[in-house]
């Protein structure tokens, strides 16, 4: 072995004409032999040092980067004490640390020997799981599109597929809902929805290799790549950590080139669709129950888009199917699979809209029919037929509160008592952040918000506001995962009597408070102040009365 550089620590600059197998090599030596020689050399470097006994407790955090990123760029995310550290097999590379520092500023320094056989380890074990995965993989009946693993990302050669197929493995990670490609005059930015909120991942120059990006996301959503004009749809699969995820694309023409949006679906969800993960409180599930389990009857789920109507709807129908009833629905497109119950994706090029599927429906012998959303005359008017001749419908309508469904089908010219007579209740929801449980601090309302919201002394004195103040769990926005709160509307008969009198929106909201209805904005307010969410996010989401 070349004798080392005396002394080793301060001839940086000689260490950097070496390549970096070489530097690893005498590094290793180095703190081999001379381990005192530890800190000096780490202060040098503006590294922190850690000792070998501090490892041999480290765990391994694949919070903040992946382990494609790790493998492929020699780093080691460890927790060490309930703190984060990113450990580098060549501490001299100022492109790596550089790279490092947009993730965290603990950066440590050890042997990189032990650095290596970390990540030795961590690659074969993880070939053998894609190998057991990809066996499993190949006796399905369904045929994916995609293969996405962990060592196919660290071996791509092409540097377009391993963007893409990189960005819709982190976007799985990271609980992201929606990937947003945005072509900029010099490349592309990656966006992620997280929590309903849009986050900047990364950005890529080049606006040659923004087109590839685009035109790779094409060809795995079968779309035409040489057509750039128009808009374009598509969708593919992929097998992902174990878990099959389908992809809705969606291609829009720009200034600076092309846009892609891409919905994630995560089809692992499927069998755990239960009304009590989405996080209603126990008023609010009572309610929708009550109303879902009446045997005949329409009930309509509103709110805006991204507001998890769809989830409402599909956890409503796991509780239903219990194989006694025969359940069809039709949707656009099909978003989870239920077993056992007869799903039918909407297909406008070969004439299948809602209305003509509906109508196919009523004479399959439902019992219980979901229609995705209602955005016609001709579908509400079926709907409502349906609901009257002894089916149960569920459906979803956009729509601003449980009162303004009424004008939304008035405008779509149902016939009012019709209507009246079929609807059982509406549920009108939202989603909002919930406070980040990591760094969640307590917080009192401030003389603004007390105004704004009309808070009184017992709900300031008895209550458990908090806020969070930001980590890396949460990607320091201080909120991590969300919160479905729903106002739910039954039809009594005295609300339906209100309403074939029609009567006005404040009488019809009095006639509802006295049967226990409860405002959605009360909900929220109620939801923030036991700590779940913050009144801001309220306002966020919620608009005031």
């Amino acid at each position: 072995m070349t004798q080392l550089p005396e002394p080793a620590y301060s001839a940086f600059s000689s260490w950097l004409t070496l390549t970096p197998e070489q530097r690893a090599e005498w590094l290793e030596q180095l703190l081999t032999e001379q381990p005192a020689q530890l800190t000096a050399l780490a202060t040098e470097l503006g590294l922190h040092p850690l000792s070998q006994q501090q490892l041999t407790d480290a765990e391994l955090d694949f919070s903040r980067i992946s382990l494609p990123q790790a493998l492929s760029r020699r780093l080691l995310p460890v927790l060490i004490d309930g703190k984060s550290w990113l450990l580098m097999a060549d501490p001299f590379s100022l492109t790596l640390r550089q790279w490092a520092q947009r993730y965290t500023d603990h950066i440590a320094l050890c042997r990189p020997g032990w650095v290596n056989e970390q990540l030795d380890n961590l690659s074969r074990q993880q070939r053998t799981i894609d190998h057991l995965e990809q066996q499993d993989f190949d006796g399905q009946t369904e045929e994916m599109a995609l293969e996405i693993s962990l060592i196919s990302l660290s071996e791509e050669q092409s540097p377009v597929i391993k963007l893409v197929n990189s960005t819709l493995y982190d976007a799985l990670q990271s609980r992201a809902s929606d990937i947003h490609l945005e072509s900029v005059p010099d490349g592309l930015v990656v966006k992620y929805r997280i929590d309903g909120v849009l986050h900047a991942i990364t950005r890529c120059n080049g606006s040659q290799n923004a087109e590839q990006v685009i035109s790779r996301l094409k060809v795995l959503g079968c779309m035409d790549i040489s057509e750039r004009r128009i808009p374009q749809d598509g969708r593919f699969k992929a097998h992902i950590q174990q878990r099959n995820v389908d992809f809705r694309v969606s291609i829009m023409p720009s200034i600076h080139g092309e846009d892609a949006v891409l919905r994630v679906l995560d089809k692992s969800h499927d069998k755990k669709l239960r009304l009590e993960t989405l996080g209603f409180d126990s008023q609010t599930l009572a309610a929708i129950r009550k109303l879902t389990q009446i045997p005949h009857g329409m009930v309509l789920v509103t709110g805006p888009t991204g507001s998890g109507k769809s989830t409402t709807l599909y956890s409503a129908l796991s509780e239903l199917n219990s194989g006694e009833s025969k359940i069809i629905t039709i949707e656009d497109p099909v978003e989870y699979q239920l077993e056992g119950v007869l799903q039918i994706p909407v297909n406008d090029k070969k004439g299948l809209n809602f209305a003509r599927g509906l109508r196919a429906i009523l004479r399959h012998d439902p019992d219980i029919i979901l229609v995705g959303e209602i955005r016609d005359g001709e579908t509400a008017g079926i709907a409502v037929q349906a609901a009257l001749t002894g089916h149960v419908v569920l459906s979803s309508v956009h729509a601003n509160s449980v009162f303004s469904v009424l004008e939304r089908f008035l405008y779509m010219q149902v016939e009012p008592a019709s209507l009246i007579t079929a609807l059982n209740g509406v549920v009108a929801q939202r989603l909002v952040r919930q406070v980040c449980p990591e760094c969640k601090q307590p917080h009192q309302p401030t003389a603004e918000e007390i105004a704004l919201w009309q808070l009184e002394k017992q709900q300031l004195s008895h209550a458990n506001w908090h806020v969070g103040v930001g980590c890396e769990h949460c990607r320091h926005s201080g909120y991590h995962g969300r919160l479905a709160l729903a106002e739910v509307l039954h039809f009594s008969d005295a609300m339906k009597e209100a309403l074939l009198a029609r009567a006005s929106l404040r009488q019809l909201r009095e006639v509802a408070m006295k049967e226990g209805f409860v405002p959605l904005q009360q909900i929220a307010i109620e939801a923030a102040s036991h700590g779940f969410t913050t009144l801001q996010e309220v306002r966020r989401v919620i608009s005031l009365h």
